[in-house]
Protein backbone atom coordinates (compact mmCIF):
# COMPACT_ATOMS: atom_id res chain seq x y z
CA UNK A 1 0.00 0.00 0.00
CA UNK A 2 1.15 3.59 -1.01
CA UNK A 3 0.55 5.56 2.76
CA UNK A 4 1.74 8.34 1.09
CA UNK A 5 -0.62 8.74 -1.81
CA UNK A 6 -3.09 7.39 0.59
CA UNK A 7 -2.89 10.22 3.03
CA UNK A 8 -2.67 12.62 0.58
CA UNK A 9 -5.86 11.48 -1.02
CA UNK A 10 -7.71 11.13 2.51
CA UNK A 11 -6.91 14.97 2.68
CA UNK A 12 -8.35 16.18 -0.35
CA UNK A 13 -11.21 14.43 -0.87
CA UNK A 14 -12.17 13.54 3.11
CA UNK A 15 -10.79 16.56 4.65
CA UNK A 16 -10.76 19.34 2.51
CA UNK A 17 -14.08 18.96 1.53
CA UNK A 18 -15.50 19.05 5.31
CA UNK A 19 -14.09 22.61 5.47
CA UNK A 20 -10.88 22.29 7.02
CA UNK A 21 -8.64 24.97 5.40
CA UNK A 22 -6.26 25.73 7.89
CA UNK A 23 -2.45 25.18 5.71
CA UNK A 24 -1.13 24.18 9.46
CA UNK A 25 -3.91 21.47 10.55
CA UNK A 26 -3.56 20.33 7.02
CA UNK A 27 0.42 20.01 7.14
CA UNK A 28 0.37 18.46 10.65
CA UNK A 29 -1.76 15.30 9.40
CA UNK A 30 0.72 15.02 6.50
CA UNK A 31 3.32 14.77 9.49
CA UNK A 32 1.73 12.54 12.55
CA UNK A 33 1.58 9.14 10.64
CA UNK A 34 -2.16 8.23 11.32
CA UNK A 35 -1.23 4.15 9.83
CA UNK A 36 1.33 4.17 13.17
CA UNK A 37 -1.62 4.35 15.76
CA UNK A 38 -4.10 2.18 13.78
CA UNK A 39 -4.90 -1.35 14.86
CA UNK A 40 -2.32 -3.98 12.81
CA UNK A 41 -5.33 -5.87 11.35
CA UNK A 42 -6.67 -2.74 10.65
CA UNK A 43 -3.79 -1.04 8.93
CA UNK A 44 -5.33 -0.95 5.31
CA UNK A 45 -8.37 1.34 6.47
CA UNK A 46 -6.45 3.72 8.26
CA UNK A 47 -7.33 6.59 6.05
CA UNK A 48 -10.76 5.27 5.25
CA UNK A 49 -13.69 7.53 5.63
CA UNK A 50 -14.92 5.66 8.07
CA UNK A 51 -14.79 4.59 12.10
CA UNK A 52 -11.90 2.26 12.77
CA UNK A 53 -12.73 -0.28 15.43
CA UNK A 54 -10.11 -0.88 18.25
CA UNK A 55 -10.59 -4.62 18.09
CA UNK A 56 -11.43 -6.77 20.92
CA UNK A 57 -7.86 -7.83 21.46
CA UNK A 58 -7.07 -4.51 22.54
CA UNK A 59 -10.37 -2.57 24.35
CA UNK A 60 -12.94 -4.61 26.40
CA UNK A 61 -15.80 -2.62 24.56
CA UNK A 62 -16.10 -3.39 21.16
CA UNK A 63 -17.82 -0.54 19.88
CA UNK A 64 -14.66 1.53 21.00
CA UNK A 65 -13.10 3.00 17.91
CA UNK A 66 -10.78 5.94 16.49
CA UNK A 67 -13.17 8.91 15.24
CA UNK A 68 -13.42 9.87 11.35
CA UNK A 69 -10.45 11.27 10.10
CA UNK A 70 -12.51 14.54 9.08
CA UNK A 71 -14.20 14.82 12.23
CA UNK A 72 -10.66 14.71 14.25
CA UNK A 73 -9.11 17.61 11.61
CA UNK A 74 -12.35 19.70 12.13
CA UNK A 75 -12.12 19.36 15.58
CA UNK A 76 -8.48 20.33 16.07
CA UNK A 77 -9.37 23.24 13.35
CA UNK A 78 -12.17 24.46 15.37
CA UNK A 79 -9.81 24.28 18.97
CA UNK A 80 -7.18 26.16 17.33
CA UNK A 81 -4.88 25.26 19.82
CA UNK A 82 -1.91 27.17 21.13
CA UNK A 83 1.50 26.07 21.31
CA UNK A 84 1.37 27.72 25.02
CA UNK A 85 -1.50 25.89 26.32
CA UNK A 86 -2.84 23.01 28.14
CA UNK A 87 -5.15 20.38 26.78
CA UNK A 88 -7.04 17.70 28.43
CA UNK A 89 -8.57 14.83 26.35
CA UNK A 90 -10.76 12.05 27.35
CA UNK A 91 -10.96 8.72 25.28
CA UNK A 92 -7.25 8.22 24.24
CA UNK A 93 -7.69 5.40 22.52
CA UNK A 94 -4.42 4.69 20.64
CA UNK A 95 -3.12 7.96 21.13
CA UNK A 96 -3.83 9.67 17.56
CA UNK A 97 -5.81 12.37 18.88
CA UNK A 98 -3.13 13.05 21.77
CA UNK A 99 -0.35 13.16 18.96
CA UNK A 100 -2.11 15.61 16.98
CA UNK A 101 -2.94 17.81 19.92
CA UNK A 102 0.40 17.82 21.44
CA UNK A 103 2.08 19.31 18.15
CA UNK A 104 0.09 21.93 18.64
CA UNK A 105 0.18 22.90 22.43
CA UNK A 106 2.47 22.98 25.10
CA UNK A 107 1.39 19.52 27.63
CA UNK A 108 -1.42 16.76 26.54
CA UNK A 109 -3.05 14.90 29.49
CA UNK A 110 -5.47 11.99 27.74
CA UNK A 111 -6.73 9.81 30.10
CA UNK A 112 -8.34 6.46 28.46
CA UNK A 113 -10.54 3.86 30.71
CA UNK A 114 -9.02 0.76 29.05
CA UNK A 115 -6.04 0.06 30.67
CA UNK A 116 -4.35 -2.39 27.62
CA UNK A 117 -5.06 0.61 25.52
CA UNK A 118 -3.66 3.10 27.42
CA UNK A 119 -0.42 1.60 27.95
CA UNK A 120 -0.59 0.93 23.41
CA UNK A 121 -1.15 4.70 23.32
CA UNK A 122 2.21 4.95 25.91
CA UNK A 123 4.05 2.98 23.35
CA UNK A 124 2.60 4.33 20.20
CA UNK A 125 3.73 7.63 21.36
CA UNK A 126 6.73 7.33 21.94
CA UNK A 127 7.48 5.69 19.33
CA UNK A 128 5.80 8.95 17.25
CA UNK A 129 8.14 11.08 19.27
CA UNK A 130 5.89 12.65 20.86
CA UNK A 131 6.96 13.44 24.72
CA UNK A 132 4.72 16.17 25.92
CA UNK A 133 1.45 13.79 25.76
CA UNK A 134 1.14 11.72 28.95
CA UNK A 135 -1.73 9.35 29.17
CA UNK A 136 -3.04 8.24 32.24
CA UNK A 137 -5.28 4.86 33.14
CA UNK A 138 -8.67 6.11 34.32
CA UNK A 139 -12.96 6.35 34.11
CA UNK A 140 -12.50 10.10 32.97
CA UNK A 141 -15.61 10.72 34.13
CA UNK A 142 -15.14 10.12 37.70
CA UNK A 143 -12.07 11.97 37.49
CA UNK A 144 -13.74 14.97 36.42
CA UNK A 145 -15.11 14.68 39.87
CA UNK A 146 -11.98 13.92 41.74
CA UNK A 147 -10.55 16.78 39.96
CA UNK A 148 -13.36 19.22 40.91
CA UNK A 149 -13.28 18.17 44.63
CA UNK A 150 -9.55 18.34 44.99
CA UNK A 151 -8.70 14.99 45.99
CA UNK A 152 -7.35 13.49 42.39
CA UNK A 153 -6.18 17.13 40.85
CA UNK A 154 -5.38 16.80 37.17
CA UNK A 155 -3.54 19.26 37.01
CA UNK A 156 -5.78 21.96 35.70
CA UNK A 157 -7.70 24.28 34.72
CA UNK A 158 -7.21 23.83 30.93
CA UNK A 159 -7.33 25.78 27.94
CA UNK A 160 -8.41 22.85 25.86
CA UNK A 161 -10.51 20.19 27.17
CA UNK A 162 -11.28 17.65 23.95
CA UNK A 163 -13.61 14.51 24.44
CA UNK A 164 -13.08 11.67 22.05
CA UNK A 165 -16.46 10.57 21.68
CA UNK A 166 -19.73 11.60 22.11
CA UNK A 167 -21.95 12.38 25.32
CA UNK A 168 -25.69 12.55 26.43
CA UNK A 169 -24.61 16.57 27.66
CA UNK A 170 -21.20 17.99 28.75
CA UNK A 171 -21.28 18.10 32.77
CA UNK A 172 -21.26 21.51 34.41
CA UNK A 173 -18.39 20.11 36.26
CA UNK A 174 -16.25 19.74 32.96
CA UNK A 175 -17.09 23.13 31.93
CA UNK A 176 -15.20 24.18 35.41
CA UNK A 177 -11.87 22.78 34.57
CA UNK A 178 -11.60 25.28 32.00
CA UNK A 179 -9.73 28.44 32.23
CA UNK A 180 -11.63 32.00 30.91
CA UNK A 181 -10.98 32.25 27.25
CA UNK A 182 -11.14 28.12 27.02
CA UNK A 183 -12.63 25.75 25.22
CA UNK A 184 -14.10 22.58 24.89
CA UNK A 185 -14.98 20.04 22.23
CA UNK A 186 -17.44 17.46 22.87
CA UNK A 187 -20.12 16.03 20.18
CA UNK A 188 -23.39 15.83 22.14
CA UNK A 189 -26.72 14.47 21.63
CA UNK A 190 -28.30 10.82 20.12
CA UNK A 191 -28.53 8.46 17.29
CA UNK A 192 -28.98 9.41 14.32
CA UNK A 193 -27.62 12.66 14.44
CA UNK A 194 -25.34 14.59 17.11
CA UNK A 195 -23.85 18.50 16.70
CA UNK A 196 -20.36 19.14 17.61
CA UNK A 197 -20.54 21.83 20.37
CA UNK A 198 -17.49 24.37 20.53
CA UNK A 199 -18.09 25.74 24.29
CA UNK A 200 -16.18 28.73 25.22
CA UNK A 201 -15.27 29.88 28.74
CA UNK A 202 -16.19 33.59 28.97
CA UNK A 203 -16.41 34.30 32.23
CA UNK A 204 -16.13 33.24 35.75
CA UNK A 205 -19.68 31.76 35.70
CA UNK A 206 -20.57 32.12 31.76
CA UNK A 207 -19.95 30.46 28.71
CA UNK A 208 -20.76 29.98 24.98
CA UNK A 209 -21.80 27.62 22.85
CA UNK A 210 -21.34 26.91 19.12
CA UNK A 211 -23.11 23.97 17.54
CA UNK A 212 -21.56 24.38 13.41
CA UNK A 213 -21.61 20.88 12.59
CA UNK A 214 -23.27 17.17 12.86
CA UNK A 215 -21.88 13.70 13.06
CA UNK A 216 -21.84 10.60 15.22
CA UNK A 217 -20.10 9.05 17.38
CA UNK A 218 -19.56 5.86 20.26
CA UNK A 219 -20.60 6.82 23.62
CA UNK A 220 -17.45 7.79 26.25
CA UNK A 221 -18.08 5.33 29.11
CA UNK A 222 -19.71 6.00 32.27
CA UNK A 223 -21.16 9.80 31.52
CA UNK A 224 -24.66 10.35 32.33
CA UNK A 225 -27.64 9.22 30.06
CA UNK A 226 -30.20 11.60 30.92
CA UNK A 227 -33.57 10.18 29.42
CA UNK A 228 -34.34 11.45 25.99
CA UNK A 229 -38.13 11.34 26.74
CA UNK A 230 -40.21 14.29 29.25
CA UNK A 231 -43.74 14.67 30.38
Amino acid sequence: MNYEQARFNMIEQQIRPWEVLDSQILSLLAIVKREDFVPAAHRALAFADLEIPLTEALAKHPDQCMLLPKVEARILQDLSVQKHESVLEIGTGTGYMAALLAHRSQRVISLEIDADLAEIARENLLNAGVHNAEVRTGDGAANIAKAVSNTDPLQGPFDVIVLSGSVAKVPDALLSMLKIGGRLSAIVGFEPMMRHSLITRVGEKAWRTTQAWDTVAPRLQNFPEPSRFSF
